[in-house]
């Protein structure tokens, strides 16, 4: 990872370059506990897409963090559960994303992924400076068809990064 300093000062970091699924790939299925405010299962993501159809996954990083606040709130902004099923991929045990949905009044489940598995098999894993074997998600997100199939992807290229949500927004409202 390069750095390189902002106009505001804070420092960028480059992400190096990522093999993750593009428009048109087969989304990876996988398995972990989806959590709500209520409980938690494990729940596979093809099940999620039989039972709700398209689906947007959001890889992020802790759920705490500044970014991670941000991004949640515009996503209910901007009422996104309204129009598909938003879930979020992240590497807190489930009974943390259940103090951070319920704290944080957010009205979407959230995959727990403390190994990272989800992310590397996506090719979104971010090795966390200085830490040997720690990692997040970069921050990504995958619009997932009802097939399975990635309707649209944006992958982070740099640290710290905003979605681009009005690209995201517009690949499923010109979707049939």
């Amino acid at each position: 990872m390069d750095e390189k300093t902002a106009s505001d000062g804070f420092d960028l970091v480059e992400f190096g370059p990522s093999d993750h699924p593009t428009e048109g790939d087969q989304a990876p299925d996988f398995t972990r506990p989806l959590v709500s405010e209520e409980y938690w299962e494990d729940a596979s993501l093809s099940d999620l897409v039989a039972r709700d159809g398209r689906v947007l996954l959001v890889f992020y990083p802790l759920n705490w963090g500044g970014k991670s606040v941000y991004w949640w709130d515009e996503i209910r902004e901007r009422e996104w559960g309204n129009e598909l099923t938003v879930v979020g991929v992240g590497i807190s045990q489930p009974f943390d994303h259940q103090r951070f949905i319920e704290r944080r009044g957010l009205e979407h489940s959230l995959y727990s992924d403390p190994g990272n598995g989800v992310a590397e098999r996506y090719g979104v894993v971010h090795d966390l400076d200085g830490m040997t074997g720690v990692s997040e998600p970069r921050p990504a997100t995958f619009l997932i068809g009802d097939d399975l199939t990635v309707d649209h992807a944006w992958v982070a290229d740099e640290w710290p990064p905003s979605p681009p949500y009005d690209e995201i927004e517009a690949n499923w409202t010109d979707q049939p």
